[in-house]
């Protein structure tokens, strides 16, 4: 199990790049599934979950070829089906949640499609209903092996349909939508979600010649074509790293300059973290945080505590809840923390308190935190729960007095590309012990 050493106290400053967004690169890669032809999807994060989405895919026998430091050629022109049933396929899509997404685009292109329980954070249950309620309804049959755990998805013609969704599902959406594109007629998909990731992976599927349309809202119509060709498709930046980085930078106290963020899509992030005090401007494409000696939570115009809560976008992203609950914790004033969709998430809170934050935790889905200014936290030792948590931790070392051991920080890896060494040359104190 590796872990990092972080000294704490140092000032980042600098400029930063964020990464392609992990979210995205899930889906798109996913997506060339759909044809034989050749996809090059540029911008792809190299963090280990990628990493192993890609080489599952090699393993199908999709062709892979590293073009550059973050380019990707794909071409599913032979791939072999009869891989889905190895032992080897099993595990590996078992230990990897993204591998979910690969069920649309093989049903509607080979008609078959076969997935054990995925994984991926323990941050509460993570039902895959929506998933199969959709792809069932454009005329898969779902067969489910309760002592294996395992799917069996099948289907002679996926027919298009109008459905209901029972949540905005950003998977379960990318799922139905990559299965609809090939299906006979229109399919209609209501209360779809639309975050900038499905917004992305339907632009690139409408390159590819697939027929969606009103991408960015939640009624997404799709009508069927025989086939795919390929394309090329830039990722977007990860909305979730840029939120961590302006995070550490309030926190630290530094001045930091994250480049190239996208920030028209970036929603309602920014002022969001201005609803906590922080200061950020923003110049052409980039963000730029001076350096804040502290900074103070807003409140409700009432002068009520401010709540920040998730919701489908164009709300608050849930990826965020954990890293702003942190920088709370170092700001003056109160906020109440809702993280509605995963009931495990908030429980790394204890490291925390354990390092002199206050914080309540009223029940598995709300957290009021306490913030007392710039005090001190004090150094100790955690373990990594999952990738969001992993980095609120990471943030807190960060600003704690003496060094502080972060145990299992492949979850960190999952997500966030060389975090280690490029907050390092911003003027971090961060050793990776393996």
């Amino acid at each position: 199990m590796a872990s990092f050493i972080i000294e704490g106290g140092c000032r980042l400053k600098g400029e930063i790049v964020p990464q392609g967004a992990k979210n995205e690169a899930l889906q798109v890669i996913c997506a060339v599934l759909l044809t034989p032809e050749e996809v090059i999807i540029e911008n792809i994060p190299d963090i280990l979950d990628v990493n192993n989405l890609i080489a599952l895919l090699s393993d199908m026998g999709v062709e892979t070829k590293r073009l550059s430091e973050d380019t990707w050629s794909f071409k599913a022109e032979n791939v072999n089906i009869d891989y889905l049933q190895s032992p080897d396929f099993l595990k590996k899509s078992a230990s990897l949640r993204g591998s979910v997404m690969i069920i649309g685009p093989l049903v509607a292109r080979f008609g078959y499609a076969l997935l054990p329980k995925p994984g991926g954070d323990k941050i509460g249950r993570r039902r895959l209903d929506t998933h199969f309620i959709g792809i069932q309804k454009l005329g898969a049959n779902f067969d489910y092996d309760v002592n294996n755990q395992i799917y069996n998805i099948s289907a002679d013609k996926l027919k298009g349909t109008y459905m209901l969704l029972d949540e905005a599902s950003v998977t379960g959406t990318a799922n139905i939508l990559m299965a609809a594109v090939l299906a006979e007629g229109e399919t209609t998909i209501y209360n779809a979600a639309c975050e900038p990731y499905i917004q992305q992976l339907s632009k690139m599927l409408n390159q590819m010649g697939a027929k969606i349309s009103g991408v960015g809202s939640n009624l997404l119509r799709i009508e069927g074509v025989d086939s795919l060709s390929g394309t090329k498709h830039r990722i977007l930046p990860d909305m979730i790293e840029i939120g961590s980085f302006i995070g550490m930078a309030a926190m630290t106290s530094s001045e930091l300059t994250i480049k190239d963020v996208a920030y028209d899509e970036l929603g309602i992030i920014p002022d969001t973290f201005r609803r906590l005090g922080i200061t950020i401007e923003r110049r052409g494409d980039d963000i730029y945080i001076p350096a804040q000696k502290e900074y103070e939570i807003d409140t409700f115009i009432d002068g009520s505590i401010l709540t920040i809560a998730d919701a489908p976008w164009p709300g608050l992203t849930p990826d965020l809840i954990s890293v702003l609950l942190v920088v709370a914790t170092q700001a003056k004033g109160s906020v109440l923390i809702h993280q509605k969709m995963f009931e495990s998430r908030l429980f790394f809170v204890d490291k925390l308190i354990d390092m002199g934050a206050q914080i309540i935790l009223c029940d598995p889905h709300r957290a009021t935190v306490i913030g007392n200014g710039k005090r001190s936290m004090r150094a100790t030792t955690m373990t990594s729960p999952d990738i969001r948590a992993g980095i609120a931790l990471l943030i807190a070392a960060m600003c704690a007095d003496g060094k502080s051991t972060i145990l299992n920080i492949e979850q960190i890896d999952r997500g966030y590309q060389n975090i280690d060494t490029r907050l390092n040359q911003l003027g971090a104190n961060i050793m990776r012990l393996d």
